[in-house]
């Protein structure tokens, strides 16, 4: 796993996991796994997953051709509100992409290390030990 800075203003962790690494097959199958550790998580409440292949496709969007399905899994962490702006950074999403050969699991530095910490987990759990 790498962190970078996307367009050079939002620092985002990115991993390429090839299929052979792991035992997803498929955007679901990384979805379900996803879904399983936030479910695991007393304080993460799941919120649901956005297809965001298939919206692009649908308002005639642009898709780089070598993404084959693309959707975000949406969760809160939530563990207090201390401010309004808060608001801002919630709720937290990992993207998953699949590329055919290979899944590209991203997301935005969360501005809270334990939220960081788990998202950086889940992702490195998707490969095999």
């Amino acid at each position: 796993m790498k962190q970078t800075l996307l367009q050079e203003k939002y620092p985002v962790f990115v991993a390429e996991i090839d299929k052979n690494e792991t035992d997803c097959k498929s955007v679901d199958d990384v979805v379900a796994y996803l879904k399983g550790k936030i479910a695991e998580k007393e304080k993460v409440q799941f919120i649901g997953v956005f297809d965001h292949y298939a919206h692009t496709k649908g308002i005639g969007g642009e898709i780089n051709p070598d993404i084959k399905a693309a959707v975000d899994v949406i969760f809160c962490f939530g563990f207090a509100l201390p401010n309004p702006q808060v608001l801002a950074v919630r709720p937290r999403s990992i993207g998953v992409a699949d590329l055919g050969d290979k899944f590209v699991v991203s997301f935005l530095e969360a501005p809270m290390k334990p939220a960081n910490d788990a998202m950086e987990a889940w992702v490195k759990g998707l490969r095999r030990a």
